[in-house]
């Protein structure tokens, strides 16, 4: 009984030396998505409080003239889902680690490819792309750091960095017009060969309606090069149609165009089918 109980005390001992006490982090962390035309932007960032501490001064908590990691914790990170003019700037779509240098009249921008939190890794390497953009007063005190992603409209939106009484509003323009309009075009062109390739496919494979899958590839291959996958499915129709003539044609042509790409796999396969439909 004894060395029973002296088992529960020592284990007893062991979980609680793994157990851990939660409290809430000073810094907490946020993650926002926003859609900004046809495309996201998303931010990761830590939140510290003002708690009664001067922030935005010669001798505050973020000091002017040095360069910030903008938010507590680690760097920044803002991810941009399409290539996008930030501040003015040209940025290609990614992840970035944010910098700042804020000044009473004016914040400077460092944007680098992200790599990880550590934001002092980033102050010896050249950004992707740097620009400034001027402060503003808000109306009322913001006790959080809060970035968010506000006035989108059609291909634009700001990125808001607030704190104390301070605002910085980052432009941001991405492209639509000519994505839409290249939709559009895909669209009305009607479905490409690959699109008829893919169908064709589906009905021979899935036991479908044959003629239908016939009719599908013979649009995928009216070309004068197509695929020479494409020109063997066709065979491979004709040949469960019962129209062997046409299936041989349709093999030695993906033969001949399997021979010019060199791939011996379909130059094997196509041999191999003519040689059996020749024989029926």
């Amino acid at each position: 009984m004894k060395k029973l109980l002296l088992n529960v005390f020592a284990l007893v001992l062991t979980v609680s030396s793994f157990a851990q006490i939660s409290t809430p982090a000073a810094s907490p962390g946020a993650q926002i998505t926003q859609a900004v035309g046809l495309t996201e932007i998303m931010v990761d960032y830590s939140r510290p409080a003002m708690k009664g501490r001067t922030i935005f001064a010669a001798d505050g908590l973020v000091p002017f003239g040095k360069i910030w990691r903008t938010g507590a914790n680690g760097a920044t990170k803002i991810t941009l889902g399409q290539d996008a003019k930030v501040g003015g700037v040209a940025v290609e779509a990614g992840d970035y680690a944010v910098l700042t240098i804020p000044t009473a009249d004016e914040w400077t921008f460092m944007m680098y490819p992200y790599e990880g939190r550590s934001w002092n890794s980033y102050t010896e390497k050249e950004a992707a792309a740097k620009f400034m953009v001027p402060t503003a007063k808000t109306a009322m005190s913001v006790e959080s750091f809060t970035i968010g992603v506000n006035n989108v409209i059609g291909n634009s939106a700001t990125i808001d960095f607030m704190w104390a009484n301070t605002m910085v509003s980052v432009p941001v323009e991405v492209e639509v017009h000519e994505l839409v309009m290249a939709n559009i075009k895909r669209t009305m062109a009607g479905p490409s060969t690959n699109d008829y390739y893919a169908a064709a496919s589906y009905l021979h494979d899935n036991g479908g309606d044959n003629a239908l899958a016939l009719e599908y590839i013979q649009k995928a291959t009216a070309g004068d090069k197509p695929g020479f996958w494409m020109v063997r499915r066709e065979s491979l129709i004709l040949a469960d149609l019962n129209r062997t003539q046409e299936a041989i044609a349709a093999a030695k042509r993906s033969l001949a165009l399997a021979k010019e790409a060199g791939n011996d796999d379909y130059v094997r396969m196509n041999e191999k089918s003519i040689a059996e439909w020749t024989n029926k």
